[in-house]
């Protein structure tokens, strides 16, 4: 059975998929609450999170790259300013949710494709995906004692202002297709209603969201 949300929240929903998502959401008839740095929400900011009401379903979205290839010019604040959005926004996000939701709620995290295999044009931005796939995996048992379900949403490429020149340049010359922004927030959504929980969902074009197969670390001999 489908699981069904009256009020969801999507972090980063002023730009790219959390707008699509903010968008989506409010046709489905879901009230949508957007929580964005442009608007004064800072999701690494522990305090923020504090006057955050409950919500049916939360797509801690909210992300960052560094823009950065060379680990040498790697600046701190850059460093920090991933840290912040990618990784502490969801672990913020994830401990305030399970602190409001009720029962039957659902909480999907934004990784990428970047936290199940490197991308070595960010190689901050690859460490921050993997820890939010790791994150989402380990904290579902607790959060499904609580009847919260959790999942970790793993897009491509994606159309979005977060893909700079040179990375689209890279990928146009493969002939690799941008993922709409929309199809990535129904991806959201449909992950939300599945039921599942502890899944990290793969998401690329001209396929349905599919989840992840890891495979087993070898045991003792």
């Amino acid at each position: 059975m489908l699981r069904r949300f009256r009020t969801a929240l999507v972090t980063g929903g002023a730009s790219g998929i959390g707008a699509a998502a903010v968008e989506l959401l409010e046709t489905e008839g879901i009230e949508a609450r957007s929580l964005d740095l442009s608007t004064g929400f800072d999701v690494g900011d522990p305090a923020a999170w504090e006057a955050v009401e409950p919500a049916d379903f939360a797509f801690l979205n909210a992300g960052v790259a560094t823009g950065t290839l060379e680990l040498t010019e790697l600046g701190d604040d850059d460093y920090r300013r991933a840290l912040g959005a990618n990784v502490d926004g969801v672990v913020f996000g994830t401990r305030r949710m399970a602190q409001v939701m009720e029962p039957g709620s659902a909480i999907v995290a934004t990784a990428s494709l970047a936290g199940l295999v490197a991308m070595p044009f960010d190689p901050v931005y690859t460490l921050t995906k993997h820890a939010v796939v790791g994150f989402v995996r380990a904290v579902a048992p607790q959060l499904s004692e609580r009847g919260i379900a959790i999942n970790a949403l793993c897009p491509g490429f994606a159309d979005t202002p977060i893909v700079d020149p040179v990375l689209r340049e890279w990928i146009a010359d493969r002939s690799i297709p941008l993922i709409p922004a929309e199809t990535v927030a129904a991806a959201a959504l449909a992950v939300a209603r599945s039921g599942e929980t502890g899944q990290a969902w793969v998401v690329q074009p001209g396929r349905e969201p599919i989840v992840y197969q890891f495979r087993g670390v070898p045991g003792p001999r």
